[in-house]
C-alpha cells in the first residue's frame, strides 16, 4: 500500500473513534497545537494560500526526492485541517503528491461538516499542497 493511503487510513481509523462531531473538532484543534510551524520568513503573500477565509501560510521543501511541509493559520480549525493535510502529505515523494487521492476528507466526513467557506479553504489547501507537488515534481525532471 501506498504510504500516503496508509496515513490517510491511519487518521480515518483515528475519527471513528468520536461519537460526534464535537469531539472531532476538538480533535482536529488538538492537531492544530501540535502542527510543524512555518518559518516566519514564510509568513508572506506568497506563501498565502488563496481562497481561505482564514489566512493560511503553506511552504514546501524538497531534500532526497521528498517534499515537507510546514504551515500555520490564524484559526484553530483551519490550523488543525492543515495538519491533518501535512500528516498526510508531507516526507512523500512530489509526484505522489501531485497525484494523491484525498479520500480520507470524505471519509471521515470533514468537508460535510464545514461552512461553505471552509470547505472552499480545503478545497485551496489541497490544491496549493498538489501545486508544489507537480512544481517540484517538474523542476527535478
Amino acid at each position: 500500500m501506498n504510504p500516503i493511503n496508509s496515513i490517510q487510513d491511519e487518521i480515518i481509523e483515528e475519527f471513528a473513534f468520536f461519537g460526534d462531531w464535537m469531539e472531532k473538532y476538538e480533535y482536529i484543534i488538538d492537531l492544530g497545537k501540535s502542527l510543524p510551524l512555518i518559518d516566519e520568513q514564510y509568513k508572506d503573500e506568497d506563501h498565502l494560500i488563496k481562497g481561505c477565509q482564514s489566512q493560511v501560510w503553506l511552504h514546501a521543501d524538497e531534500a532526497e526526492g521528498k517534499v515537507s511541509f510546514t504551515a500555520d493559520s490564524d484559526a484553530v480549525i483551519t490550523k488543525g485541517i492543515i495538519a491533518l493535510l501535512v500528516r498526510v502529505l508531507s516526507g512523500q515523494k512530489a509526484e505522489e503528491i501531485a497525484q494523491a487521492d484525498l479520500y480520507f476528507i470524505d471519509k471521515i466526513g470533514l468537508k460535510e461538516h464545514l461552512s461553505p467557506t471552509r470547505s472552499n479553504g480545503l478545497v485551496s489547501m489541497v490544491r496549493q499542497m498538489k501545486m508544489y507537488g507537480l512544481a517540484i515534481n517538474a523542476k527535478s525532471q
